[in-house]
């Protein structure tokens, strides 16, 4: 999908929320902000394959967005922190019945028992 469509006023909502969300990387980087604030390379030991411009790239994209908020603390080194904004938690929440649906079926995938 294309980030001209994450701007494109002329589309059904659910077409526009996924535009914001599309990438192999930026629902992984919302679910790890849900819990606090992170610093990049905490983001990179936990998602193993993510590259730093991978990262640099998807999080510049989630602030445009308005999903994250980036914060540079001065000093030597510079020190830099990723949270969600309100925005970015509003959309996490709204994506938790999305993520109980794909576990539902990836356990009828697997014959599991699925959960209630």
């Amino acid at each position: 999908m294309t980030r001209k469509l994450a701007q494109n006023t002329n589309v059904c909502g659910v077409t526009a929320a996924i535009a914001v969300i599309d990438g192999k990387w930026k629902t992984s980087l919302l679910w790890l902000l849900e819990t606090g604030s992170r610093r990049p390379g905490e983001l990179l030991r936990l998602l193993p394959g993510l590259s730093e411009k991978v990262l640099t790239q998807a999080l510049r994209e989630m602030e445009g967005d308005g999903l994250v908020h980036r914060e540079v603390h001065e000093g030597l080194p510079l020190k830099t922190v990723y949270s969600l904004t309100d925005f970015g938690r509003d959309l996490s929440v709204a994506l938790t019945p999305l993520s109980d649906w794909g576990h539902r079926r990836l356990d009828n995938l697997t014959g599991a028992s699925p959960a209630p």
